[in-house]
C-alpha cells in the first residue's frame, strides 16, 4: 500500500491541471455540439495526463540527485529513496504505453502531439533546460503541443487570436515560474546553481520585465480575441468583453503570489489558492454560459 501511494505521487496527478489547455478548442470552437469531436477531446486530455505523467516520472529519475539537495523535493519518492528505478522506469513505461493507446483512439495526429511532446521534454531533461529564454520557451512549446491535440488533431480549427493568447499565457507561466525558483534559491542561499543552473543566467529585474511583457500580450489578444468579428459571428454575441476582467485579476493575482509567498508550481497555485481557484471557475461559468 505504500510503494502504491508513493507511485501515485510519482505520477503527480494534481498536474493534470495543465492538460485543460487541451479543451480550449472545444470550448470556444464550433464544435462544442459533436458528440464524436467531443469524445476525442477527452481521450486526447487523458492521453497527455499519462504522457505527461510518464514526463514527470523522468524528470524525477534525471534529477533524483539534485532533487536531495532542494528543501521542497527532497520528499519527492525517487529523492528520499522510497521508490526504486526499476519501478519508476517500468511506471513510466506504462504511462507512455496507454497513453499512446489513448491517443490512437482519437486521432493519429493527437499520436503525434503525444509523441513530440515526450521528444521535447527528453530534450528539454537532457540538456536545453540549461539554456536561459530557449527553456522556457520549450515548456510553453509543451502546452501549445496540448492545444493543437484538442483542436487540428481532431479535425477543430483554433482561432489564431486564441493561440497567440495561449502562446503568451505558457511564455508567462514560464518566466513565473523562473522568478518564483530565483525567489527560492535566493532565501535558501543555494544561489540558484546546486538546484537549477539556469538561474544563474537570470535577474529578478529581467524576468519582471519579461513577466511584464507576456502578461500585457495575455490580456491584449484575449481582449482583442473577445471583440473580434470573427469571434462575435462564430459564438453569435458580443458578450465574451465580460469574461476580461476574470483574466485581468487572474494574471494580477498570479503575479501577487510569485512575488509574496512562490509560486513555483502553477498548478499547485491553481489549486491551492482560493482566489486563483475561484477566478477560474467563475471564468469557465461565465464563458460557458456566454457562448452554450
Amino acid at each position: 500500500m505504500a510503494l502504491a501511494l508513493q507511485l501515485a505521487k510519482l505520477l503527480r496527478p494534481y498536474q493534470w491541471v495543465k492538460n485543460g489547455f487541451v479543451f480550449i478548442g472545444l470550448l470556444f470552437g464550433d464544435a462544442g455540439r459533436n458528440p464524436e469531436l467531443g469524445l476525442k477531446v477527452v481521450l486526447a486530455a487523458a492521453a497527455f495526463c499519462l504522457m505527461s505523467s510518464c514526463v514527470y516520472v523522468l524528470n524525477d529519475i534525471f534529477d533524483r540527485q539534485a532533487d536531495r539537495a532542494h528543501p521542497l523535493k527532497r520528499s519527492r519518492p525517487l529523492a528520499s529513496g522510497a521508490v526504486g528505478l526499476s519501478a519508476a522506469f517500468a511506471l513510466a513505461l506504462v504511462c507512455a504505453i496507454a497513453g499512446l493507446a489513448l491517443g490512437a483512439a482519437a486521432s493519429a495526429g493527437v499520436v503525434a502531439m503525444l509523441i513530440a511532446y515526450l521528444l521535447l521534454n527528453l530534450a528539454y531533461s537532457a540538456g536545453l533546460k540549461h539554456v536561459a529564454v530557449l527553456d522556457v520557451f520549450i515548456i510553453a512549446a509543451g502546452f501549445m503541443l496540448r492545444i493543437f491535440a484538442g483542436t487540428w488533431a481532431v479535425g477543430i480549427a483554433p482561432s489564431q487570436w486564441l493561440l497567440l493568447c495561449g502562446l503568451l499565457l505558457t511564455i508567462f507561466l514560464g518566466f513565473a515560474k523562473r522568478r518564483a525558483e530565483l525567489m527560492v534559491s535566493e532565501s535558501d542561499g543555494s544561489g540558484g546553481a546546486s538546484q537549477r543552473p539556469v538561474l544563474d543566467d537570470y535577474s529578478p529585474a529581467l524576468l519582471d520585465t519579461m513577466m511584464a511583457i507576456s502578461a500585457a500580450g495575455v490580456i491584449v489578444s484575449y481582449s482583442l480575441y473577445t471583440v473580434s468579428p470573427n469571434t462575435v459571428a462564430l459564438h453569435h454575441t458580443d458578450k465574451l468583453i465580460y469574461t476580461v476582467p476574470f483574466v485581468l485579476y487572474g494574471i494580477f493575482r498570479y503575479i501577487f503570489l510569485v512575488h509574496r509567498r512562490g509560486g513555483e508550481d502553477p498548478a499547485s497555485t491553481l489549486l491551492r489558492d482560493a482566489h486563483m481557484l475561484v477566478t477560474g471557475i467563475a471564468w469557465a461559468f461565465v464563458t460557458f454560459w456566454i457562448i452554450w
